[in-house]
């Protein structure tokens, strides 16, 4: 939202399994937000609401809600990305980022990523 930019990402066919149990649970037709608010039936959830759940949820799962957030949830996936692969473009993609430097300072890569590598690689 902030870039008013469209960012990309897939849909497993498990998330696909879910997002389509929940909509027919939930009712409603498709032009409606897929999370509605619970305080007006033409509203978005909000960005508060669902932080307010995500507590919820770590919390149910035996996890310290201060230790996750939504923030730190959107990270993780290309984290782990930029980890296996070391496709730091890969990552700037997937993020909406418009400069590399926004997604190195964003994964916080420094000289000893590099370093490692540049070692783990033989030619």
């Amino acid at each position: 939202q902030k870039t008013r930019r469209p960012v990309q990402f897939e849909i497993t066919e498990t998330t696909r399994e879910s997002v389509r149990t929940w909509l027919e649970h939930r009712g409603g037709g498709l032009n409606e937000y897929v999370f509605p608010s619970r305080l007006s039936a033409k509203a978005h959830l909000s960005t508060r609401q669902y932080a307010r759940l995500l507590d919820q949820w770590v919390q149910a799962v035996g996890l310290i809600p201060g230790e996750y957030g939504t923030h730190s949830l959107r990270r993780t996936k290309v984290a782990m990305i930029y980890k296996r692969t070391g496709n730091i473009r890969a990552v700037q993609i997937l993020l909406g980022h418009s400069k590399l430097d926004s997604t190195v300072r964003y994964l916080g890569v420094d000289v000893e990523d590099a370093l490692a590598l540049s070692e783990a690689t033989d030619l």
